[in-house]
């Protein structure tokens, strides 16, 4: 006899009965009366994560044991799936990094079953300030698809997630050879025309990474790279919603021009999960985690050195600032990721889907984590 879970449909709001054999839901149905406020979910995918409670993917030296206690941290926020991200490092420690994350996932099996793909971001991005963000600059480069093919044969394939600038010379044939080869092509960190924009989606790019972030602190009002992806029917969008990165306005905004098709993700980083104070980054030097979450470049407190929060955090804050409903911004941290990825038909609440599951109470206006199951397994219980 397999598993059998109860709570509150996160959807319709009524009590069911779920049985698990093996990896899958083998049936759902309508349960008793509850008296509980205990809500299940399937589990959050986030496909934007550079570390974790003092783990950073980027820091040289990065060993398995670290990716498997990044990972279990993150079952603990509710992730059953995740992209470990890459940003812009000199091609030996990327090619370090692809090495330990594969060794990682083929040493254990529910490890590679957590972990979905790898997201590259970088170094193919703009090298001006602004769009560039803390990505350093001495190993910023024009897309390579030679050094890209190196880089996928270290992953054994993993690489699934790729965010580029399409201002580059060439970057319209290196998106072609990407999405011939698989891999999500994603517009970010970019100071590309409006003209640049367009011909990498008619070249098969699909979605912009963290849409309205890492760009310069002043546009042309009318013409220029966030209007057009936004305008853009083609392109779905990643948005961090931590209460930081974006103002509550332009949260309604971009969500409702990209109804359906906007995708929550954190951007944390290693400094996601530790207490307020100054950190050593090996990207921006020092770093300053305030109180009430903000990280950001100490040197320069306007410039955000990505997040401190999870993807939880993003759930939570487009809920009470009544931007979207529970529901709804549910879906946008695991149904919209799985709709991008093109796996949705594999995840879900409904009979025969993954048992990928997190059960939670949400109470004062945060969601607080039970239980999360990942592929039928509990891996996380309070």
């Amino acid at each position: 006899m397999g598993k059998m879970l109860n709570g509150i449909h996160y959807k319709t709001g009524k009590p069911v009965e779920i049985s698990i054999e093996n990896d899958l839901i083998s049936f759902i149905k309508s349960g008793p009366d509850l008296n509980t406020d205990k809500i299940i979910c399937p589990g959050l995918v986030d496909l934007q994560i550079n570390g974790f409670k003092g783990i950073d993917f980027n820091e040289e030296g990065l060993s398995v044991d670290q990716v498997v206690s990044i990972t279990k941290s993150l079952w603990a926020e509710g992730i059953t799936g995740y992209f470990p991200t890459l940003i812009t490092n000199s091609d030996e420690n990327i090619c370090a990094t692809l090495e330990t994350i594969a060794e990682a996932c083929e040493k254990h099996s529910i490890i590679n079953k957590t972990i979905g793909g790898i997201h590259l971001e970088g170094p193919f991005l703009s090298a001006e300030d602004g769009p560039r963000g803390a990505h350093p600059l001495k190993h910023i480069k024009a897309p390579d698809w030679e050094l890209l093919n190196k880089w996928q044969k270290i992953a054994r394939g993993r690489i699934k997630l790729i965010t580029i600038s399409p201002e580059w010379p060439g970057s319209v044939s290196f998106i072609k050879q990407c999405v011939s080869s698989g891999i999500l092509v994603s517009i970010g960190h970019t100071s590309a025309s409006a003209e640049q924009i367009r011909e990498a989606v008619q070249a098969g790019a699909r979605a912009s990474t963290h849409l309205g972030n890492a760009t310069h602190l002043m546009l042309p009002r009318h013409s220029n790279y966030i209007w057009e992806q936004l305008a853009s029917e083609k392109l779905w969008s990643t948005i961090i919603a931590d209460g930081f990165h974006l103002p509550e306005s332009l949260l309604k905004v971009f969500i409702k021009l990209k109804e359906g098709k906007t995708v929550l993700v954190s951007d944390s980083t290693k400094f996601a999960g530790l207490p307020p104070g100054s950190y050593s980054s090996h990207i921006g030097g020092t770093i300053e985690l305030n109180a009430e979450g903000r990280l950001y470049m100490k040197e320069n407190p306007k410039m955000l050195a990505g997040s401190a929060q999870s993807l939880l955090t993003c759930v939570d804050h487009l809920v009470n600032s009544e931007i979207s409903s529970l529901q709804t911004a549910l879906e946008m941290a695991f149904l919209k990721p799985a709709e991008l990825l093109g796996i949705h038909n594999l995840y879900g609440l409904e009979e025969g889907k993954k048992a990928d599951l997190i059960i939670f109470e949400r109470t004062s206006g945060k969601i607080k984590i039970l239980q999360t199951i990942k592929a039928g397994e509990v891996v996380y219980t309070i």
